[in-house]
Order: structure tokens, then sequence, then C-alpha cells
């Protein structure tokens, strides 16, 4: 499972993470010296166990999370890996970095303040990303004494402000990752509530359905002709399932050149396997010798791609230079590449409120807009609600080979 945290400033997302990594003993001895010390030298009277999350020297000195850090730890029943991603407005593209492929959000909320932009902001990002799952930690119970009718008040808040999101599952737990109510143990300070802790939810999720197993979408990443004694007439075409299941047998057609065959074998590794499915990386052959390179996707022959030129996308915009006026950008999506310009700018969204700001079309950094893009050659897409990997892309610069945006395909 993977899962992002979000939510304002100080509202304790490296704390919590840290409490979960602490009290799940997935720490080593050294690392929790080095934090002891740290903690010392800040005059803390406790360890301060976001420093475990928090590794750029400006994080430390300042107490913010700055860039995405990844961590990863197990207990018996999954393993998981962790993105800690910025509160902060002008880190927002970090945060989308982080969240584009989460199962689950973790939502915190001060419990002294309730619902705030930030908490509004993610919010949105998190259901715009389509992240199937959130889960809202209202933090800092010890700060307002463990009661119910604070924790009650937020639900409230948070599920009136959450009916305009696109998000099916959303589950509150009353937490104090200082004091570690409720993160992996249970707390007697919280005795009416009843629900599960925040290790146990993320634990017993089901997240086996959030892949898309029904559009069958192989994107061919590179062909493999070994040229050996042993595999003397072998081609193989390798890459990633990113949606369906594959069998031997299945009638496929080879996208966008429209050649029809069959599945001959599918390879995992070195070993022959009876099917395939998302997300494994596998080697598909061919009944046929037909021409498929790079770029080319094999999918069902009654279940196939949108395939075009023009596209709508939601854009993050992640560059300190707005959009150029006919600049050309380079577009990748799956294993494609192409040339494409952004055509129109259709709207910006005011993140805070939701609203779509017409009349404002000044892109800067962090802001996300919907955008009409034009590219100059087909590429083989699904939207974003339905397949997060064919539906999204990223426009590089050129010229300076930097990413200036990330998009979800509607």
């Amino acid at each position: 499972m993977r899962f992002t945290t979000a939510g304002s400033v100080d509202d304790g997302k490296s704390t919590l993470i840290g409490r979960l990594l602490y009290d799940s003993k997935s720490i080593f001895e050294d690392q929790l010296e080095s934090i002891r010390k740290t903690s010392d030298r800040m005059g803390l009277d406790h360890m301060e166990l976001a420093l475990l999350t928090d590794g750029l020297r400006d994080e430390r000195e300042q107490g913010i999370t700055i860039d995405v850090a990844y961590r990863y730890f197990a207990t018996p029943k999954r393993k998981f890996i962790i993105a800690d991603t910025p509160g902060h407005i002008q880190y927002t593209r970090n945060m989308i970095t982080g969240a584009s492929t989460a199962n689950v959000a973790l939502i915190l909320i001060d419990a002294r303040n309730g619902v705030v932009e930030q908490t509004s902001r993610h919010s949105f990002i998190a259901s715009l990303l389509k992240i199937p799952h959130l889960i809202v930690c209202v933090n800092k119970m010890d700060l307002v004494d463990y009661k119910q009718e604070a924790f009650d008040k937020i639900v409230e808040q948070y599920s009136t402000f959450a009916s305009k999101l696109e998000v099916k599952d959303i589950r509150f737990i009353p937490i104090s990752a200082l004091e570690g109510d409720n993160v992996v143990n249970r707390s007697e300070k919280t005795p009416w509530y009843e629900g599960a802790t925040l290790l146990h939810e993320l634990e017993t999720m089901h997240i086996g359905s959030d892949q898309n197993h029904i559009d069958c979408r192989f994107a061919v990443q590179t062909v493999i002709r070994p040229h050996s004694e042993d595999h003397h007439d072998f081609r193989g075409y390798a890459g990633r399932i990113i949606g369906g299941v594959y069998k031997p047998g299945d009638e496929i057609i080879v996208l966008p050149s429209g050649y029809l065959s069959k599945i001959k074998s599918i390879y995992d590794y070195d070993k022959e396997v009876k099917e395939a499915f998302s997300p494994m990386s596998v080697t598909i052959t061919l009944e046929d010798d037909i021409d498929v390179s790079r770029g080319d996707m094999i999918v069902r022959r009654n279940n196939q791609p949108s395939v075009g030129q023009e596209i709508e996308v939601m854009v993050c915009w992640m560059h300190e230079q707005g959009p150029r006026p006919k600049a050309k950008y380079i577009i990748r999506q799956t294993t494609n590449e192409a040339k494409a310009i952004i055509r129109d700018i259709k709207y910006k969204v005011d993140i805070n409120t939701l609203h779509r700001l017409e009349e404002d079309k000044d892109i800067k950094m962090n802001d996300i807009f919907r955008a009409h893009i034009r590219v100059t050659k087909p590429l083989l897409f699904d939207s974003y609600k339905q397949n997060r990997n064919t539906g999204s892309i990223i426009l590089v610069d050129e010229f300076t080979n930097e990413t200036v945006a990330a998009g979800m395909i509607i």
C-alpha cells in the first residue's frame, strides 16, 4: 500500500509518520540515537519524531516539510510506502508528485482549528488525483482534552465540505501523534471512540480493486531480441501492464497500427505465466510477426483507448516561468513521446474555494488550470478517472529538459 500525508502546516504530518514507524518498531537503533541527540540540541524535552522524515537542513531548521520524503516499513500483514508531502501552498507541486501514486491519503486536521484552507486545498488535490480512500486524522486531541464534541464538530465540518468531492471512502480517527493515541495502539483516553486505530485501518483496507482490471492496456517499453543460441527467433515485447488481465490465446490489436494477432506466451522475468495483470511488468510474445515498437499499445479488440491529437487536461504548473504563448513542449504519456502546444487555457482553479476563475489566465508556479493541448501525433489515452496511468501526462521544456507541468486527462 502506498499512502500520502496531507494537511496544513504544523498539523503534525511528519510527527504522525514518525510515530507510526516508532510504535511499529520500524526504526533502527542508530536512527533513534541520532534523533535523540538532535532533539536534545534543539532543547526539546521529548524525542522529535518528525526528524525521521524531515531530512533537509532547511526542514529541520524551520520545522517544516519542503520536499517529498519517502519512507518504507512493513508489518506482518502488509508492506507500506509512505510519501510525506509538504503542507505549504508554495510546495503544491511536491504534494501532487507524492500523492499521484497513492492508494490512501491521510488528511490531518488540528483538533483546535478544525477545517482550514489547506485542508480544503489538499482534499481537493487528493480528489483531483483520484485517490480512492481518505482517512481524516483529527490530530492533537491531547490539546482539547480528548473531548468527543471537538471530534464530532470536525467530522460534521469536513463531511459537509467533502460532499463536493469525488471521494467515496472517507474515515475519521481521533489521534494524538505526539502521545501515540489511536495511531498504532488504542487509547484509553478516547473511550467514546469505537473505531479502529490508524495502523489497523491501513493494514486491513481493501485496495485490490483500486487497479483497473477491466480495460486491458499494455504499453510497450522495449522489444527483446536476445540473438542467443537458445532463443534464435525470440521476439518479445516488454513493459508494464497498466490495466486489465492478459492470458495466452487472447485476441489483441496493436495500436496505433491496427494489426491483429493473438498472445502466444507471457513471461514474468524468466518464467512463463498463465495470466498477468496490472501492475505487473512482463514480456509478451505474439503468434504473428508484426511490427511493434516502443510507444505502441497492446489492447483487446473490443476494448480500445481513445486515440487523438486534441486533449483536455487539468494541469498543475511546476515551473517558475508560466506557459509561453505558442511554445512547444515535449509531452510524455505512458511510453509515448511527442511535441505539444497549449492551445487554450479554459480556466484556473481557486484551490481554496474550488471556484473556476475564467477571467484569470495568468499562470504561476503551483497553479492548477484546465487547458486544451494539441499534440503532433495521436496519443492512446483514457480519462484519468478511468485509468491513472493512461490518463496522466507530463510536459517537458524541449530546451532545458525540465518538467514544467503534470496533467490529468479529462
